[in-house]
């Protein structure tokens, strides 16, 4: 009979621990169905669980019994924000318990464990949250299955699970999942507060975003998408679910295009009418008495046609507000075109009953302000359907077939029926459908869509090829890896219409006023209204009339509504169009405010390509040093690990086989030879440890280290054996890349594990300003604190598993293209080409995007500070004119199309290339 036994395991430090001890098991019982990596171990077997430990021990290694029976706890969250966080959270508590079942969003986690409460808090602390308990009792759950640690699960299995979820639950159900809608009937940033404040009190929401500029709301939570449909339209407005990006953006483009055409319509209806009797008015003043009177009576009732028909938008949207007890736009130019509208009509009623020097009409004004205000709309549409042109463009990179080997023959099928494993066959000309290996064939891709770099780049067999790449020249054969939603352009895609539809901090004060400014301006009215008509001179009701309803025109929300989100939109989307993925709108404000660069050395300044260029042997049996040299690094995952196992590669020798591998972070790594002999292959520090003596080779060393080359000391039983000099060559366009980094006026600094004289010379080849060597990768972090205790704000850059803790504790962590996928998930910036330009690049997108959403506001601002004071009257004492309601209409028009007109500018930003002519940076200051 099987048992399930589940097991803390210690000493596992690589991936070759885990192979000899699933190698011991499965020699155990060779039925077995193992779940193992460095620290755990989940087995189903008819052995023991004490034959099971004595197995693992006889691998090396130890084994330890974990409780049986799971229990769940619900625990609220704090200081997520985006879906890196929540990746960021999952990924520590699958580190804590591989087999935890876990439910995340941005505040809450439901997990089953077999770990302590305190031990799940603790986990999500050092991910860098907070967690307190929901439930004050944990409760024991049935024993589940066991899952598999998703880093280890094959393909096959990931398909399987994904199908079988699919299937069980469905998708706008599941906790944490987002939902996408597509809105309509929004004019201004108070309908956004309404359907904010709508989505928010429906049950199962735990996030909802609604974006005023692309007119969608996305939403997380269990709520199913007819509970939010209902939701919005209960508060007056109209929503769709947006089932793909495709669709989303097709949907959106012909929304739009509708709007345009209605409000080019009403724009005529309104204006047409209007200005012929604005005309009239210069060549005859009407005459209220006899006939006349009441042909002006039956044209204000044609003009009564004209609002309904032409204002019918303003007046629905109107009607819905005072429905649901709020305020918006429509219902300030509905009050301001329906008094003026009235007031006229009662003087040519009853004209006697309205002194003589009030008696005039005013019968265009309405017409003018929903013909002026329409006509700004319309511009405003147009031009904000510009603002999502990088979106789409990369939407359109998708291909819409794929030609895969389906029975030994070519068969074109719809991109969504390719799986993992199909063979592609790509021609010249042909765009790539999914993220594939190329298994024959030779040519060249222009990847310039998705890094931005604009020279084609050779791709052969055993390289790898994105989606949305284009074909240039040669046949290709790919096997697909990544298919749907899990390419990289379709993770591109997500993150930009995320990040788009993210507000950075500095949107928070037009938030703060846009929410209570449409019920600030009607006060205002009124209060003008009663200052006029009480202490203005004569005619008192004209002058009240005018200025009430000119202050309600001119008051425009939506040029603070629009002042953010429409410069976001089109600075993340720019920043994608040149390879940089920025995730979020804190992290779009935080890049421009940077004023420090910490950078890690391989693979960020160097290559991350490292060889072996030099070696110096002490041995007399070389053969045989080379070969357990090379079974030593065959357990390593450090990048000089494949150097020195090319290097050894070149010499073709016999295998060896060695035990208790162990890899000493900062260090090197040990393990034992065939024969019991003790190997270690490191830096000084090891063979410090080892009591290795190194003063006879120092001078060899020193002149190596000079060379920036870093060295590798091999010794068995003590004695050293080997030196190894190993190059990682420093990126060409370094040097320049530092250079307009300290152009933007950020410090440099270099934080390395390598020593100090390799370290000084990469430091003055690509002019760092300060290096700190010798460093364990936990030191990486301290520096960065540092530094922001000395007043920086800090970006880093990086690429490796190592830097990941440092790229979360930075302000700004930017993640180089080649980097792993911690790395990635760990930054708020992508940068999808290895460059450190891209940094610059970012810098330069953050500040003009951020200086541009400045101007919105601080036009915004001051147009609603200085025009509502003199829509009021405040220049009458000067003047003795007061602004009329047709000229308020014209300029709150004008206002919108103006905001969106100057983010648009953002559109054709380019980087600048210049450094600063003075700029000396080859000499760094070096720490060890």
């Amino acid at each position: 009979m099987s048992h399930d036994h589940r097991l803390a395991l210690s000493g596992l430090h690589c991936g070759g621990c885990v192979k000899r001890t699933r190698a011991a098991l499965e020699a155990l019982d060779p039925e077995a169905h193992i779940d193992i990596d460095v620290e755990h171990l989940v087995i189903r077997t008819d052995q023991s669980i004490e034959a099971v430990i004595e197995t693992v021990e006889g691998a090396g290694f130890q084994a330890a019994p974990v409780q049986s029976e799971p229990h769940h706890y619900t625990l609220a969250l704090e200081g997520l924000h985006c879906g890196g966080c929540i990746k960021r959270t999952r990924a520590a508590l699958e580190a804590l318990d591989p087999q935890a079942q876990i439910e995340l969003d941005t505040e809450h986690l439901s997990i089953t464990t077999h770990n302590t409460q305190d031990e799940v808090i603790s986990a999500v602390e050092e991910a860098g949250y907070r967690a307190t308990p929901a439930d004050s009792a944990p409760k024991p759950q049935p024993e589940a299955e066991p899952k598999l640690e998703a880093s280890k699960r094959s393909d096959t299995q990931d398909a399987v699970e994904q199908a079988d979820a699919d299937t069980s639950t469905p998708p706008d159900k599941a906790s944490g999942d987002a939902i996408e809608l597509q809105l309509s009937g929004i004019t201004c940033a108070g309908c956004v507060r309404t359907i904010q404040n709508a989505l928010d009190h429906v049950d199962g929401v735990n996030e909802a975003q609604v974006n005023f500029a692309t007119r969608s709301a996305r939403v997380r939570g269990s709520a199913t998408s007819g509970d939010l449909i209902q939701a919005v339209e209960r508060a007056g407005y109209g929503a769709e679910v947006i089932e793909s990006i495709e669709q989303g953006e097709a949907r959106r483009g012909e929304l739009e295009q509708q709007s345009y055409r209605r409000k080019l319509r009403d724009t005529w209806l309104a204006l047409v009418p209007g200005v012929a009797l604005m005309l009239s008015m210069f060549f005859h003043h009407p005459q209220l008495e006899g006939s006349e009177r009441w042909l002006w009576v039956a044209i204000g009732v044609g003009v009564l046609g004209v609002m309904l028909t032409a204002g019918r938008g303003f007046y629905d949207a109107a009607l819905k507000a005072v429905r649901h007890r709020m305020a918006n736009m429509d219902l300030l130019v509905a009050i301001g075109a329906t008094t003026a509208w009235l007031y006229s009509m009662f003087v040519a009623l009853f004209p006697a009953a309205v002194p003589e020097a009030a008696r005039a009409l005013y019968l265009e004004a309405p017409l003018m302000i929903i013909g002026l205000i329409s006509l700004g709309q319309a511009i405003e549409t147009r031009s904000r359907g510009r603002t999502s042109k990088a979106l789409s463009q990369l939407v359109s990179l998708r291909a819409s077939t794929a030609r895969v080997m389906r029975d030994n023959q070519e068969v074109d099928v719809a991109i969504d029926d390719v799986v993992r494993g199909d063979v592609v066959r790509l021609r010249p000309g042909e765009r790539v459908p999914v993220d594939g290996e190329v298994v024959e064939g030779r040519s060249h891709i222009d990847e310039s869509m998705l890094t931005g770099e604009p020279q084609a780049v050779a791709r052969e067999s055993g390289d790898r090829v994105s989606a949305g790449t284009l074909n240039t020249k040669g046949t290709l054969t790919l096997r697909a890896t990544q298919v749907g939603s899990d390419t990289s352009l379709s993770r591109i895609i997500e993150q930009v219409r995320q990040a788009q539809g993210s507000r950075p901090p500095i949107s928070r004060l037009a938030d703060r006023v846009a929410s209570i400014f449409v019920p600030a301006v009607m006060i205002a009215a009124i209060i003008t209204a009663l200052i006029w008509f009480n202490l203005g001179p004569e005619p008192r009701i004209t002058h009240m009339l005018i200025t009430a309803t000119s202050v309600l025109i001119i008051a425009c929300p939506c040029a603070l509504g629009l002042a953010t989100p429409i410069s976001t939109m089109i600075g993340v989307g720019q920043a994608a169009s040149a390879g940089i993925l920025i995730r979020h709108g804190e992290s779009l404000q935080r890049i421009g405010e940077l004023t420090a660069l910490v950078v890690d050395k391989t693979g960020t300044l160097t290559e991350g390509k490292p060889r072996v260029t030099d070696s110096v042997w002490q041995d007399e049996d070389h053969d045989r040093a080379l070969a357990l040299l090379a079974a030593l690094e065959r357990g390593s995952e450090h990048p000089l690990a494949s150097a020195v196992l090319a290097y050894c590669g070149e010499q073709r020798l016999d295998g060896e086989n060695v035990s208790n591998f162990e890899a000493l972070s900062g260090r090197g790594v040990t393990a034992t030879g065939p024969n019991g002999e003790q190997l270690a292959l490191g830096n000084e520090a090891l063979m410090s440890d080892h009591h290795v003596a190194l003063d006879e080779v120092s001078d060899t060393v020193s002149a190596w280290e000079n060379q920036a080359h870093s060295v590798l000391y091999f010794a068995i039983e003590g004695r050293l054996v080997a030196l190894l000099a190993v190059q990682d060559p420093l990126r060409t366009d370094a040097r320049e890349a530092i250079e307009r980094l300290h152009a933007r006026h950020l410090r440099v600094v270099m934080l390395t594990g390598d020593a100090e004289p390799t370290a000084k010379a990469i430091a003055a080849q690509a002019g760092i300003d300060e290096v700190h060597a010798g460093l364990m990768p936990e030191d990486k972090q301290a520096h960065i604190e540092r530094l922001r205790r000395e007043g920086y704000v800090v970006g880093m850059a990086g690429d490796g598993i190592n830097d990941a803790p440092a790229l979360a504790g930075a302000d700004v962590g930017f993640a180089m293209g080649a980097g792993s996928d911690v790395a990635i998930e760990s930054a708020g910036v992508a940068l999808m080409r290895d460059s450190l330009h891209g940094i610059s690049d970012a810098i330069d997108l953050s500040r003009a995007t951020i200086g541009n959403i400045k101007q919105n506001l601080w036009g915004a601002f001051a147009y609603n500070t200085l025009g509502i004071p003199i829509a009021a009257g405040a220049l009458y004492p000067l003047t003795g004119t007061l602004l009329s309601p047709m000229v308020a209409a014209l300029a709150m028009a004008a206002s919108s199309v103006t905001v969106v007109t100057n983010a648009n500018r953002l559109r054709h930003f380019t980087p600048e290339r210049v450094t600063r002519p003075d700029s000396d940076s080859s000499t760094a200051e070096v720490t060890s």
